[in-house]
This record gives structure tokens, sequence and C-alpha cells, in this order.
């Protein structure tokens, strides 16, 4: 399903879709092999500058030995990947993370459903009410279905001005709601997306402990055909939370996100990978799934990864324009 965006753009929804380190903490970065020139560059720099100048993958840890093998295994899985590649690990038991990218700004498509959500129970927090069993149907849909029209109406009911409260009190200061109703070209990035992870995983000050669960409950029904990206790998030992996005624009390709979070079996780590410049949608879903069981594997040595999933690129109904507020 999916919505435009001016003449030459298209959001398609998903309609299938930073802790304190330990003492002994280690850094290592290396280049990702799949590091290209500067946009409008190609073909001008020499190879040895060219992987200097790109962003590299970093990793810490409190475990010895672990984060040089993820940055190694990362680095691995994005090699001769095209595109551009972001990504956020967390994993607390460790004290782990991994970046790449962390600041990049990349339209959400439908992630931000996850923060609409937020901010909804958020709100509700503020008014000291519950949800009524019309939102309950409207968040439901709009995270287990990625339903386009529950978003547009709970975009709507909250408003723009209280999604920039929400994420003024979640730190996510370079998150920009979508202008003009069009909540599929929110600029996100990777560092303000596990900002909102950390936030659904423990607790804190900004949610309750009920709408923690209750946005993890949601996440972790999405529909078995949108539970790509992230999961790709996951352990049996661990419970499964997602939300996936795409979108399709005449500049940058197909952008393809995913944020997950993994609890259970001893374990407790998030992650978030966002992409853009795809020459297809499920071109940019192999590229997510290749961190993320590199991920997985490094995290969780001994346990059997769980059944992979994968999209298809056919969207199921086209919608309208969406009308100005």
């Amino acid at each position: 399903m999916s919505y435009r965006i001016a003449r030459r753009a298209r959001v398609v929804s998903v309609g299938l879709a930073a802790g304190v380190l330990a003492p002994l903490a280690v850094a290592v970065t290396a280049v990702p092999a799949s590091a290209a020139a500067p946009a409008g560059r190609t073909g001008t720099m020499p190879t040895a500058l060219a992987a200097a100048a790109a962003p590299q993958v970093t990793c810490t840890s409190g475990k010895a030995g672990l984060a040089a093998k993820l940055q190694k295994d990362i680095t691995t899985a994005l090699k001769d990947r095209k595109g551009t590649i972001a990504v956020g690990l967390y994993d607390r038991g460790t004290k782990t993370t991994c970046s790449l990218r962390s600041t990049s700004a990349f339209d959400s498509a439908s992630v931000v459903k996850a923060t609409v959500l937020a901010t909804l129970l958020w709100d509700n927090k503020k008014q000291n009410r519950y949800l009524t069993q019309r939102e309950i149907d409207l968040t439901t849909a709009m995270i287990t279905k990625s339903d386009n029209n529950a978003t547009t109406t709970l975009w709507r009911q909250l408003g723009v001005t209280k999604v920039k409260n929400f994420l003024k009190a979640a730190g996510m200061t370079k998150t920009v709601p979508g202008s003009g109703g069009y909540w599929g070209l929110t600029q996100i990035n990777v560092q303000d997306e596990q900002k909102l992870l950390a936030l659904f995983t423990a607790k804190n000050s900004v949610l309750s402990d009920n709408s923690r669960a209750y946005i993890l409950k949601l996440m972790n029904k999405v529909v078995s055909s949108q539970r790509w990206g992230t999961p790709a790998g996951a352990p049996s030992s661990v419970k499964v939370h997602v939300k996936n996005g795409w979108l399709s624009r005449a500049t940058h390709g197909w952008r393809v996100h995913s944020i997950g979070a993994f609890q259970g079996g001893g374990h407790d780590y998030y992650m978030s990978v966002l992409t853009h410049g795809n020459s297809s949608m499920n071109y940019g879903v192999a590229t997510i799934q290749a961190v993320a069981k590199a991920i997985h594997k490094d995290l969780t040595p001994t346990t059997v990864a769980t059944q992979r999933y994968a999209p298809t690129t056919a969207p199921k109904e086209a919608i309208p324009p969406l009308p100005k507020p």
C-alpha cells in the first residue's frame, strides 16, 4: 500500500512495512568495503583516499574481543553492498555498541509509526487516561499490519506539535516530523532510533511500564510477511520485536529500514539499520539482513537461528495523495 508524495515521490507502507561503557571497553574501527566516493566525485578519488574519507564501523564493548569481532563481521556483511547504510547496536549485557553513520538523515517511511505510537502513549500518560477501543484498534493496525490509514488518523489526532514535544522529551533532537501531513517523510537517524528503542526496552520517565509493554507487545505481533530485516538470524531464545519500513522516491532510490529489539534467554539488545540508494526493496532487505545475521551470531553464538522472512515488492493497495490537514 502506498501514498504519493508531491509529483515524483512515493511512500510505500510496509504493508507487508548509549549507554555507559565498562572500564575495559575497547574501540575498533574499519572502513566498510561498500564505501563509495563522495557524491559527484565517483571515479575521481584514488581508492585509498576514498576509503580513508568514508564513514567507519565503530564498536566498543566491555567483553574482551567482542568489539573487534562485531566490527569485522559487520564490515564483511557490508562488503560490496551498494547504497548508503547506517547501523546502530546496543547490548545491555556486555555494554556493547556499534555505530555507522549514526547521524545521517533518512526519510522514515513506516518506521516512524513506532514514534507515532510512543507519542500517543506519552500524551495519554500526561492526560492520565487509557487508550480508547478506537485507539487500540488503530494502533494495532498501524504496528502489526503497518496500516497507512490508521497512521494518518493518529497523526492528525496528535498533531505535529505533540509529536515534536514527545521527541524533545525523548531526547530525539535530530528527528524532524514530516510536514503537510506526510509522516513518511519524517527525517530520522540511527542515533535517535536507538534512543527510541532504549525507551521501549528499559524503565524510564518518558513512557510508563504499561506503555512500554504495549509497544513491545504490538512489535512482537507484526504479521509474518513483515518480520524481515533485523530479526534475520535472531536466536530462538529471544523474543523478537520489529518495525520495518520502505519508501521509493525519484532521488536515492529505495529507502529500506528495520528497527528491532531482542530480549530473553539472558539477552537484551536492540539495533537499527537504515538504508537508501537501493535499486529495489529486496536489495535493501538483503543488506539489512546480512548485518542483522552477523550481529545475532556474534552476540548469541551458540543459539539456533529462527526462520527468516522474505518480503514482496508488490504493494497490495494504492491510496490517493494525503490531503493537507
